[in-house]
């Protein structure tokens, strides 16, 4: 083979990268914000009791808390797992010092933490739907209320605090290698400032990781096909090492 069919291959080895890696961030994205629609109208850990049992007497709600817990947010973890792999590997590709070591490991360990707490969140708002379904005594409002309280401590506390770690690595990275625009580091800096010192009981601020992560995933189908090359480095890339 010639060198220009091996640079040919080597392009379009990362064109299919970069694409893969965006459509996963943008299929992360989309499945929270869905997620985030459907539990939007329960109720907050400060409501009254008879919002509880309003919403979890209901039929549609109680359907609503199951697809959003046992289906759409483990499938958004899914999709959220594999990006961390593919641009876990892309990084690998070029990775050249110690700086990259440690920012790489500090965004690994943050995206597994945020994914972990963010499925533990969707579970505790799931199980309380069924046991409303299945139980014989009839809703607990103070039961209720306990795993509404754990579910928002996970899902807006400590997962955003873990996702503020994921942004602001992953910019870094990003930058550092040449995939990400200056402005959308600078943007990346502002939001993991936001993730962390944001309101903490408001249920808005889970929207903010989705919109970056959809933002990030455009930004990569669009270097995917406009610069493949100068995404991963110039040259061939080196082999691939554990991650």
């Amino acid at each position: 083979m010639s060198a220009d069919d091996t640079s040919t291959n080597n392009a379009r080895r990362r064109r299919r990268a970069a694409a893969r890696t965006g459509w996963l961030a943008i299929g992360h994205a989309l499945l929270v914000f869905a997620a985030f629609v459907l539990l939007n109208p329960a109720p907050s850990p400060s409501s009254e009791d008879a919002a509880f049992a309003e919403y979890y007497g209901s039929s549609s709600s109680h359907t609503a808390a199951v697809v959003a817990g046992f289906y759409l947010l483990p499938f958004a973890g899914i999709a959220f797992m594999w990006f961390i792999i593919a641009l876990r590997i892309w990084i690998r590709r070029t990775s050249d010092g110690l700086r990259d070591e440690f920012y790489s490991t500090g965004q690994l360990v943050s995206g597994v933490v945020y994914l972990t707490l963010l499925l533990v969140a969707g579970a505790s708002i799931s199980v309380l739907a069924l046991d409303v379904r299945t139980a014989e005594a009839g809703l607990d409002p103070q039961l209720a209320r306990q795993f509404t309280e754990m579910s928002w401590a996970l899902a807006v506390v400590f997962s955003m605090r873990m996702a503020a770690v994921f942004v602001v690595t992953t910019a870094v990275l990003g930058r550092s290698h040449g995939f990400l625009p200056k402005w959308f580091t600078l943007v990346s800096f502002a939001i993991g400032a936001i993730l962390l010192l944001g309101p903490s009981m408001s249920n808005a601020l889970m929207l903010v990781m989705p919109v970056w992560m959809l933002v990030l995933g455009v930004l990569l189908l669009a270097r995917s096909r406009s610069a493949p090359e100068a995404l991963v480095g110039a040259g061939n890339p080196p082999p691939e090492q554990p991650i």
